[in-house]
């Protein structure tokens, strides 16, 4: 028996010895690269950037110059250190007092793309900043000026007097690979020259109206933010910006602006001081599953306008609150997201291509696109006034005529008024008293008589979407009637 398993236990081991090699053979072998060329290239063009702002000079008593009060409470309960401003405490002279001074405010990080001293950094990192002092690595300080920034993308560009500086050469966002390695160089918490390593974790994630952002598991903590996130060439592909977390430090995930939208905004920045944006005027909504299934377009996509504003580019081209636009000037428009980039990347005065998907079918519209500063509509909000109650129908509701000022408050030509509501599915979705209910799948309510017998009509196994109009918004609500 013993020799059984001992002959058993060869065979397994000669099998295991020839089948090794034959999936080593086709498995390719993956290393972990070697970052150490790459740093010494990259990191002398990576800069600290530390900004002051003035202040009014007031030393409390019995805290340390220069130090959080927390800590010199510390010092004075365990240490016994005198404290300024206490009996047998040596007495400090307080410079300047009550004139503002110059203090420090936050750090962060930078990163040299031209020679001649241009730097890219975030909005975030400068705003608000007194002076601008840039640090490099070979530990020249300079003042630097603020050239623009864009806070919509957390975008500016600084520029020192210098020439002859080291540069990063930029590299192609668009062709980011999920997966791939890629490193970060900054100032985390003012270690300058720090360098992190990870993998590309997604692209373009949604976390803003502008930018779909890159991904990864590259450690970043406060202080990384404007330094360079880089592939192994060498190029940089991202700025690093922003961090999820609960503790204020990095857990895992943190998100880069990528390179070739931030270089789009940085031109303009470098030569207008500002960032110019189309815009069409709608508030936009979500898509869900059940409202796009509603109105026949199968799958959930496009961007469903909520409102249009009265007089705006939107309103000329002829879009209704109502509308799901499929595209923008050729681009189609996966999610609502999408819509405010292929706006805002239009410059104003552009007459754009707009498919709208409306009662059923694509429509083909025109919109002239129009600056971002231009003039901005108010919103009124809905007095949500009178019920005259009344007997409900399948969808459980009691209506009345919209008086011409709820007409005109609202921008809108028919319709009727919720004025009660009993057991119905619109109660349950949330619709109330005051909203008015526009459309019924691909018909207009024109008024009471017209809505009752529409709903009369309506087939009770199917579920259709309902316009209800609601201050400044039209929410489409996927109902079935009892």
């Amino acid at each position: 028996m013993k020799k059984y398993l001992i002959a058993l236990l060869a065979i397994f081991s000669l099998g295991q010895v020839a089948f090794i090699p034959q999936a080593s053979a086709q498995s390719p072998r993956v290393s972990i690269p070697d970052f150490a060329d790459l740093v010494e290239r990259a990191s002398p063009a990576v800069v600290n950037i530390r900004i002051t702002e003035k202040v009014m000079q007031q030393q409390a008593q019995g805290s340390f110059p220069g130090m959080p009060e927390d800590q010199a409470e510390f010092f004075r309960r365990f240490f016994g250190v005198p404290i300024p401003g206490l009996p047998g405490a040596p007495k400090q002279a307080q410079p300047n007092p009550g004139k503002p001074q110059e203090a420090d405010r936050g750090v962060g990080s930078g990163f040299i793309i031209e020679s001649n001293g241009l730097i890219l950094t975030n909005a975030h990192v400068v705003e608000g900043a007194n002076t601008i002092y840039v640090t490099l690595t070979d530990k020249r300080e300079y003042k630097a000026k603020l050239l623009g920034m864009d806070k919509r993308t957390d975008v500016a560009v600084v520029k020192i007097d210098a020439r002859d500086l080291p540069k990063i050469p930029l590299g192609d966002s668009s062709r980011v690979r999920v997966g791939e390695w890629v490193l970060a160089i900054g100032s985390p918490f003012g270690l300058e020259n720090t360098v992190t390593a990870g993998i590309v974790s997604a692209k373009s994630r949604d976390t803003g109206d502008y930018l779909p952002f890159i991904q990864t598991d590259v450690a970043v903590n406060p202080g990384n933010s404007g330094g360079p996130l880089l592939n192994t060439a060498g190029q940089v592909i991202g700025i690093n910006s922003q961090i999820f977390s609960r503790s204020g430090g990095y857990m895992g995930i943190s998100f880069a602006i990528p390179i070739d939208e931030a270089m789009r905004v940085a031109d303009q920045l470098r030569t207008n001081g500002k960032m110019t944006r189309g815009r069409i005027g709608v508030a936009l909504g979500e898509m869900t599953k059940e409202i796009a299934e509603s109105l026949g377009l199968g799958k959930p996509r496009g961007a469903y306008v909520r409102n249009v504003e009265p007089g705006g580019p939107a309103a000329a081209g002829g879009i209704e609150s109502g509308d799901v636009i499929l595209s923008f000037n050729g681009r189609d428009i996966g999610k609502s997201t999408d819509l405010p980039r292929a706006v805002g990347e239009t410059k104003p005065g552009t007459s754009a291509s707009v498919q709208v998907w409306r009662k059923g079918s694509a429509k083909d519209l025109m919109v002239t696109v129009a600056d971002t500063e231009a003039g901005q509509t108010a919103v009124k909000k809905s007095d949500n006034s009178g019920s005259s109650g009344g007997n409900t129908n399948s969808l459980g509701v009691a209506i009345s005529e919209p008086s011409d000022s709820k007409k005109k408050e609202l921008n809108i030509r028919g319709g009727v008024e919720v004025t009660g509501l009993g057991d119905g599915p619109l109660a349950r979705a949330g619709v109330r008293p005051g909203d008015v209910i526009i459309r019924i799948a691909d018909a207009d309510i024109t008024g009471v008589k017209q809505f009752e017998n529409l709903v009369k009509g309506l087939d009770a196994t199917k579920v259709v979407p309902v316009f209800v109009r609601r201050a400044d918004s039209t929410m489409i609500i996927p109902v079935r009637p009892k």
